[in-house]
């Protein structure tokens, strides 16, 4: 199982996509269409985030449609790989890159990147890939290891997620992540969190906090008026 290394910079990505072929593995034909990707520091989040829509210069599957429910017409005005590429290549560059099902984003990303005239092969070689489904697999063999059955097993509330969305998710993976590779059955987020408005586009996620009851002691007329009342009852006895 891998470790958080605290000393590194972790990145949980997700991506969404045109479609895919039937061996669920990219190729030629689909593109990347959002990139959603949080930063973790010392097992807490940051608030620097990455999030982009992409132009993929084809038509959108009606199944990846259904997915994740991004159009062909939303895309339209947003920009290409190329254009955001610099920036997330300095993104993700030299993190713990964090990722469900590692194999087809990671295929997805390095077709998107040898597409360009500085072709990047591997982004392995830059970052070290971390894949969940893998973890989760280790320890829940011969069980469903989805995104939404993890989210239950681990009571972490999803209910707002209706569609994939990569920000969203990545959100979620994390939370995952750090309940995984940290045996806990609950899991403190800190609540000084940078830049929490990035995360209400995530449909206002609700964060858990361990908190603590407040004690409200009585004041010396509610004492009296307590003892009052007792050697009422005693007398009525």
């Amino acid at each position: 199982m891998s470790i958080i290394n605290n000393n590194k910079r972790i990145i949980v990505l997700d991506t969404e996509t045109t479609g895919i072929n039937n061996f669920g593995k990219p190729f030629i034909n689909h593109r990347i269409i959002e990139i959603g990707a949080v930063e973790i520091i010392n097992r807490r989040f940051t608030g620097n985030n990455f999030h982009v829509y992409i132009q993929p210069n084809r038509l959108i599957d009606s199944n990846a449609l259904k997915i994740h429910g991004i159009t062909n017409d939303f895309l339209s005005d947003k920009p290409l790989f190329k254009n955001i590429a610099k920036k997330f290549f300095n993104y993700i560059r030299n993190s713990q890159l964090v990722i469900h099902n590692a194999s087809f984003d990671i295929g997805f990303i390095n077709q998107e990147f040898s597409l360009l005239k500085n072709k990047i092969i591997d982004i392995s070689k830059f970052c070290y890939i971390i894949d969940t489904l893998k973890i989760a697999r280790e320890l829940f063999p011969g069980k469903k290891n989805t995104l939404d059955a993890l989210c239950n097993r681990y009571k972490i509330k999803n209910c707002h997620r209706v569609l994939h969305g990569a920000l969203l998710d990545s959100f979620l993976l994390g939370k995952l992540y750090l309940l995984m590779t940290s045996g806990q059955e609950s899991l403190l987020f800190d609540n000084k969190i940078e830049n929490t408005k990035n995360f209400e586009s995530c449909g206002k996620l609700i964060v858990n906090k361990k908190k603590s009851l407040k004690i409200l002691k009585a004041t010396k007329e509610e004492l009296k008026i307590h003892e009052k009342y007792i050697k009422h009852i005693q007398y009525k006895k």
